[in-house]
């Protein structure tokens, strides 16, 4: 039977002068609110929350810790904590604005910007069922991620690393920003430190070293996970995750089957942000900027019709229950 998840906190409560509107989310470490603030502005408060340490029931406030998590929560807080200050540090549009930081309730609330769009992730999911040539427009992917990638440039700069890079995570707002948010400070602070029976990151998306307690992690290991959302704009599923990766790397023949689709270019990429080697892959937001936009005629492989059945029949061999035309379906206008 699982642990019941800590229960959120209901509509109405008022911290730190804020008045809980209602749940937005919740994950595995956190809770976030839709909050109005002392001045009538409306903002997304997270509550540092984690469901394998805390419970917590209806109506309370105080998280419940047991004795024996006590140091491991406060550890995770900790770092909640730093995440929060040095977040607040950093002003660019393509990163989540961290407004305030507060202790209370014997945890930490993050109160940042809200947001109105959706996640890279609901475009996908919504572009995969319209069954086009592509799921998005390589232009379209080059200005997501030179957006993108602006914004990490600075978090990198401010000594900080995201460190859970995924689809869900980039939110496109109804003005059309691309913002990174979640960051996974605390995630990783609690992965590294504790023993914990379910995995701490997201498949597809996390880096190799990300899976060991012994390896160095840096902006390489978010250069991964946006060559992982890339592929995932590109293909409309993530990759396989690396732990598999490192038995029988299939991403070669995944990638090629893009080609004549996607310029050889962005394909190239995609395998350099992941090569499964950290020291192969790019070592700064910076020199992969300059690969995103490199000036130039963008280069394709010309496919022949045998090459393009093989390609077809490939899809749906690799793919199992997945169509052919699900492999390379399209992007929102």
């Amino acid at each position: 039977m699982s642990k019941p998840k800590p229960s959120p906190l209901p509509p109405n409560t008022l911290i730190g002068g804020y008045r809980v509107v209602r749940k937005v989310a919740a994950g595995g470490f956190g809770v976030v609110y839709q909050a109005i603030g002392p001045d009538g502005q409306q903002v997304a408060i997270k509550e540092y929350l984690p469901a394998s340490l805390t419970t917590r029931d209806p109506g309370a406030l105080l998280p419940q810790v047991q004795p024996e998590k006590l140091s491991l929560y406060r550890l995770g807080l900790k770092s909640f904590f730093e995440e929060g200050r040095s977040l607040a540090q950093i002003a660019h549009s393509s990163v989540v604005s961290v407004l305030n930081f507060f202790r209370e309730n014997e945890t930490v609330y993050m109160v940042m910007n809200y947001l109105e769009g959706a996640s890279l992730q609901e475009y996908i999911l919504v572009a995969r069922d319209i069954k086009q040539s592509k799921v998005f427009r390589e232009s379209t992917i080059r200005s997501l991620f030179d957006e993108i990638l602006r914004g990490l440039r600075i978090v990198h700069q401010h000594k900080m690393l995201h460190l859970d890079i995924k689809p869900a995570n980039i939110f496109i707002t109804d003005d059309n920003r691309a913002v990174l948010i979640d960051f996974g400070a605390a995630r990783e602070v609690l992965s590294k430190e504790g023993n914990f029976v379910r995995p701490m990151y997201t498949p597809g998306f996390a880096a190799p070293e990300m899976y060991r307690r012994d390896t160095a992690m840096g902006p390489w290991t978010d250069i991964y996970a946006i060559g992982a959302c890339i592929y995932a704009c590109m293909q409309g599923y993530p990759p396989v995750e690396a732990p598999q990766r490192q038995t029988a790397d299939k991403m070669v023949s995944a990638l090629k089957r893009l080609r004549g689709i996607y310029s050889d270019d962005i394909i190239e990429m995609v395998q350099w942000c992941m090569a499964l080697d950290p020291l192969a892959r790019p070592q700064s937001v910076f020199a992969l900027q300059k690969e995103l936009n490199r000036a130039g005629a963008r280069r394709y492989t010309k496919l022949g019709i045998g090459d393009k059945m093989r390609m077809q029949i490939g899809t749906i061999v690799d793919g199992g229950k997945k169509s052919a035309d699900q492999a390379t379906v399209l992007d929102p206008r």
